[in-house]
């Protein structure tokens, strides 16, 4: 059973997304792309920060240190520090920038960073352009820099998780309607057997995902009003209706990992969509799976001790 969903923040984002639970602040992170945002909600005092960038903010990520986060820009990967607000030089550049950006990111358990690309549809003033082509690639950074290419030719990448034994990849694309499943290999990070998992699904279109502690996938249907929470097996479990019809992303968090923290979106939203943009909880009966870290401290110490 799941309560009904709470707007925590209505912070009418244009594009919320990229949505992590840090246990260490007890804190949500997440942004509004379009904006060019990073928002912190804190359930203690409810109250919410908000931090400025020059470009759209998509996705963020845990690291190996509890004072700094990667943050995803459009154009390049960097590490930030919430409390001084220091901003580093980029991990990464997307060469293909600005007519391609990244979007959704998250992390393996390897400390590995998976990052998806997509024709860029936001302009230089955060107003929306249009959604074509398919340029999007999925890449996998490592925390000693090296970069590779795992999937291509993507129109909307979205959704990266994993499933709790470290077997399963999920990864998506909107504009197929598709959630895919692959083999993953704990060792060494690479994903193999691609095949459908969430096809077709009527109600939107997937943006992103989280896996629970019980192997379930819960998707966010963009223009669906809904999140869909996916058996291992590919048999729909349930439909989690929201008041608001852009769901864009999702992670369990909390001290019990059982409060769902959903973002939306006010982008293309209906009249009377008053709390489109928000940040909403929905309490479950789940248990969700720790967030992953980007080990990007750990391979900088190790090559320091090695030289």
């Amino acid at each position: 059973m799941t309560s009904e969903p709470i707007c925590v923040a209505p912070t009418g984002d244009v594009c919320g997304e990229g949505v992590v639970w840090h246990a260490a602040h007890s804190a949500a992170y997440w942004t509004d792309i379009n904006r060019f945002l990073i928002h912190c909600y804190t359930p203690a005092d409810r109250c919410v920060r908000t931090w400025f960038f020059d470009e759209p903010v998509t996705a963020l990520t845990l690291t190996d240190r509890d004072d700094t986060l990667a943050a995803v820009l459009g154009s390049q990967i960097i590490l930030w520090e919430p409390h001084s607000d220091h901003r580093s030089q980029p991990l990464y550049r997307l060469e293909q920038w600005p007519r391609v950006r990244f979007n959704d990111a998250r992390t393996d358990k390897r400390g590995s960073l998976w990052i998806g690309s997509m024709r860029n549809n936001v302009k230089h003033d955060g107003s929306a352009g249009t959604v074509e082509g398919r340029d999007g690639v999925l890449y996998r950074l490592d925390p000693d820099n090296t970069v590779t290419e795992w999937c291509c030719d993507l129109g909307i990448a979205n959704t990266l998780a994993w499933s709790p034994d470290d077997r399963h990849f999920y990864f998506g694309d909107t504009v197929e309607n598709t959630v895919w499943v692959y083999d993953y290999d704990p060792a060494s990070g690479a994903i193999a057997n691609r095949r459908p998992f969430l096809q077709g699904f009527s109600k939107g279109f997937p943006d992103g995902s989280c896996v629970d502690a019980e192997g379930y996938l819960w998707n966010c249907r963009f223009y669906g009003g809904c999140i869909v929470r996916v058996a291992p097996d590919g048999h729909i479990d349930r439909i989690v209706e929201m008041p608001v019809q852009n769901i864009t992303t999702c992670t369990f968090g909390g001290p019990d990992r059982k409060t769902l923290y959903v973002t939306t979106a006010s982008i293309e939203a209906p009249p009377g969509d008053r709390l489109a943009g928000g940040l909403f909880t929905i309490q479950t009966e789940t248990e969700g799976q720790p967030e992953n870290r980007f080990a990007i401290f750990a391979q900088r110490d190790a090559a320091i001790r090695s030289r």
